[in-house]
């Protein structure tokens, strides 16, 4: 079962296909034509088929053997579609790619001399060099189960599928760590819900037919530290699996697939002790799970109540005004944290309404003490009733943050910039009895209609084929957006090209439905976004779920992003969020990852042009999307450089704007004002400062002149001054990203390599920078400029 280099496969029925009972189906791509169970490299899907997973497969040709079992993937997060193929190439590289050409996943090995690609009796995918030796191995990197024989070394993880129809990683895991062996939620910190301790230093575990073994870090002897016996099974095919509800299941065949154990039930007793016994929100009584008060939650879904409640209404740390406590008695988790306040229970509801973070509140009372221990989480797992649990002198309550339900409020009577209130202001009648002058209007109405025309053309060619597409956006009407926007009475934000509202879709999934203003902006930003954003996907980007284009109304639906703009949380002022420096590294990463794969991944090359705070936002886990597509530019892979009209916000836009040709480096030049923003908690240009700090560039020269560039750290951060070396590493690379030479800042690919330790700074940068972009109202399509959303309120117009 092997192949050679340079060789390519497509997702598509020429493989030899074998459809299942389940209704799932393979696509064998290294197999061996054998009457017993065997491994096999091939592609995957169950359901409709509309996605596909690349695994090694453990299944039976005969045609009652049942269902294939997945033993690894490469692309669970990321599953592909018909078409996509998967190529061994000439270097000795294994890449994965969707049918647009986009690399979903890839073994990195050019250049390793790799020469063979084999899947070996145990299970394991191989890449060999001439001399035999192993390169690179699928079982160096488990996804959720092991096979016979196979280890699991200290710092690697199995980690569950989200669900049982999902193949996406979820939130528990499996961990073998120098203490033992521990099965954890992923929460900040990890919670563990499973723990086998041992004295002796650990550095491995390996799944035997009749146990598990842990072994020493540095065994003096071929014994097992430990044992976690498993009923022996006559059988060599089998795999140890981390279920999707967080049992670790051992599963055999003997004449069919049966499981044969489930190694932490002797110490689980109650199913209610998982984490996700009922998902999150979820409470746990007998098997049983339900929803707390349902004027606060829903469950996600009715037929199966065992994946848990979510939000009517999502937390939002913009509004804590908004907030209040859910109280429930005689409720408690499968585990709380280590550190608790001793307070009463007042107390404790109030400190978790007064931090952001903070979801929900755990309440011990021991006895008639009105004091207690006050726990705080920033995640809600299942809830676990206690009402038929033999009763002790200890009682637990759970404070549950929720949005508050407001009653009788209209909505807002008038909103700004409404297209449909859009009122003609004047009306300006030529009369001319000049004949040359009648030819003039002529000759530009026809213009106009040209363009216009063009333009429609465009828009009527999206709509024609995105339905055709596997995974683009979905079309609405405008009384379907009007619905889930309850007529468009809360709106999130307002920007040049539109104001953006809350919404909430007829499957309970919330949106972000940006209406687009002003007739002729409107349609350009509406092509410029859906010929970007609406065919193309990356975790870093925000995704383009739909849109509508009734009548005049020009309207795109986005993924709902609950804390909002990067721009609320960095610059202070009234803001309560203050983050700590790790997840601002970790937004600078996701910042630099959306910017490389626009500018590198993509089947033309995507310049953003906007780059800003305002345009970065933020999950309920502040993992970093780049956003708002409308002044996007399209430039063939081969195309170095583009003339084109100016276009942007002032204070973001490299210098090279001056020449109205650009290149890709306009982004990194703005990505690095952003991560000096970041850095600095300060806007770059702040019109309030006296003139020698309005430019937080110019600041960044001066202070780095003088050697005190840590005292641009944000003041407000205690936390940024325990990295302080990290942190002016990262400012470094905001001066190579600024440099005043474009050909001197480095592509967005390489500041990821810097970003992940990959790769050095550059050590020779000039210390000059060129801020002389006006920062006044510039004269909008008189002059061939397109503006963003200016910095000041002085400033929200062009002059007439």
């Amino acid at each position: 079962q092997y192949a050679n280099i340079s060789t390519k496969w497509t997702n598509n029925p020429s493989c030899l296909t074998k459809k299942y009972d389940d209704g799932s189906m393979v696509r064998f791509i290294i197999d061996a034509p054998v009457q017993t169970p065997h491994f096999s490299l091939a592609f995957y899907c169950n359901g409709n088929c509309t996605s596909f997973l690349l695994g090694v497969f453990l299944h039976y040709h005969l045609h009652d053997a049942g269902d294939p079992q997945l033993i690894w993937s490469a692309n669970r997060n990321n599953p592909v579609r018909e078409n996509s193929t998967l190529e061994f190439t000439q270097d000795g590289d294994l890449i994965l790619r969707d049918v647009n050409g986009t690399s979903v996943w890839s073994t990195n090995t050019t250049g390793r001399s790799v020469v063979r690609l084999e899947v070996t009796e145990m299970g394991n995918l191989v890449l060999f060099d001439a001399n035999n030796q192993i390169i690179w191995q699928s079982f160096d990197y488990p996804t959720d189960t092991l096979v016979l024989g196979q280890t699991l070394v200290a710092g690697q993880k199995l980690i569950a599928s989200a669900s049982a129809t999902t193949w996406n990683e979820g939130l528990q895991y499996l961990s073998v760590t120098s203490d033992g062996l521990f099965a954890f939620i992923n929460s900040n910190p990890p919670l563990s819900y499973f723990e086998k301790n041992t004295s002796t230093k650990i550095g491995y575990m390996t799944f035997l037919n009749g146990s598990l073994s842990l072994y020493a870090k540095n065994p003096e002897s071929d014994k097992p530290v430990m044992e976690i016996l498993v009923p022996p099974v006559s059988s060599e095919f089998q795999y140890m699996k981390l279920d999707s509800d967080g049992h670790l299941k051992v599963y055999a065949w003997v004449s069919k697939w049966d499981q044969v154990a489930d190694i932490f039930s002797d110490s689980i007793v109650d199913n209610c002790r998982y984490p996700l016994a009922c998902g999150k929100y979820g409470i746990c009584l007998n098997n049983q799970c339900t929803c707390p008060e349902d004027t606060y939650f829903q469950p996600v879904d009715e037929r199966q109540p065992n994946l848990g409640c979510t939000e009517i209404t999502p937390l939002c740390c913009e509004v804590p005004q908004n907030h209040q406590i859910l109280s429930l008695d005689n409720i408690s988790n499968f585990k709380v944290g280590n550190d608790s306040i001793y307070t009463d229970i007042e107390s404790c509801k109030q400190a978790c309404l007064k931090n952001c973070s903070c979801k929900v509140s755990f309440f011990r009372r021991h006895g008639t003490n009105s004091k207690g221990e006050c726990y705080m989480e920033t995640e809600v797992f299942s809830l676990i009733n206690n009402e038929n649990h033999v009763k002790s002198n200890t009682t637990w309550s759970v404070h549950i943050k929720v949005v508050a339900i407001t009653l009788g409020k209209s909505p807002e009577s008038s909103r700004t910039g409404h297209p449909k209130a859009n009122i003609v202001k004047g009306v300006l009648v030529l009369v001319s009895v000049l004949g040359t002058v009648f030819v003039v209007l002529i000759i530009i109405i026809k213009l106009a209609l040209l363009k216009k025309n063009k333009k429609k053309k465009a828009i009527e060619k999206y709509e024609n084929c995105h339905n055709l597409l596997p995974g683009t956006p979905m079309r609405f009407s405008y009384e379907e957006l009007k619905t889930a926007t309850k007529n468009f009475c809360r709106k999130l934000g307002e920007g040049a090209s539109g104001s953006v509202y809350e919404g909430t879709l007829i499957n309970g999934k919330k949106v972000a439905v940006k209406w687009l203003d002003g007739y002729k902006h409107a349609e350009i930003s509406f092509v410029a976004e859906v010929e970007t954003i609406g065919s193309i996907h990356h975790v870093n980007l925000v995704k383009l779920i739909g849109f509508c284009t009734d009548k005049s109304h020009k309207l795109l639906v986005y993924e709902f992003m609950c804390n909002g703009s990067l721009d609320k949380c960095i610059f202070s002022g009234k803001n309560e969020i203050v983050l700590n420096w790790q997840t601002r590294r970790k937004i600078i990463l996701d910042i630099a990852k959306g910017l490389a794969y626009l500018h590198e991944d993509c089947r033309q090359r995507i310049l953003h042009l906007d780059i800003k705070p305002q345009n970065i936002l933020l999950d309920d886990k502040f993992n970093a999307k780049v956003s708002d597509f409308g002044l996007s530019k399209l430039i063939d892979k081969d195309q170095r450089k583009v003339m084109t009209a100016m276009r942007g916000t002032p204070g973001y836009m490299a210098p090279e704007w001056f020449s109205f040709v650009i290149t890709e480096k306009v982004d990194v030049y703005s990505f690095g004002i952003v991560l000096m923003e970041i850095l600095c908690g300060k806007k770059n240009v702040d019109f309030s400062k006296p003139d020698e700090s309005m430019h937080l560039l110019s600041l960044l020269e001066k202070n780095a002149e003088e050697d005190r560039l840590c005292d641009m750290i944000d003041s407000n951060c205690d936390d940024m001054k325990l990295h302080t070396e990290d942190v002016m590493k990262m400012m470094n690379l905001v001066v190579w990203c600024v440099q005043s030479d474009f050909c001197k800042r480095p592509s967005m690919s390489v500041v990821v390599k810097v970003l992940d330790g990959l790769m050095d700074i550059e050590s020779n940068l000039d210390y000059k920078f060129v801020n002389n972009l006006p920062f006044v109202p510039i004269v909008c399509d008189k002059v061939g400029v397109i503006v963003s959303s200016p910095l000041l309120p002085s400033v929200l117009s062009c002059p007439r």
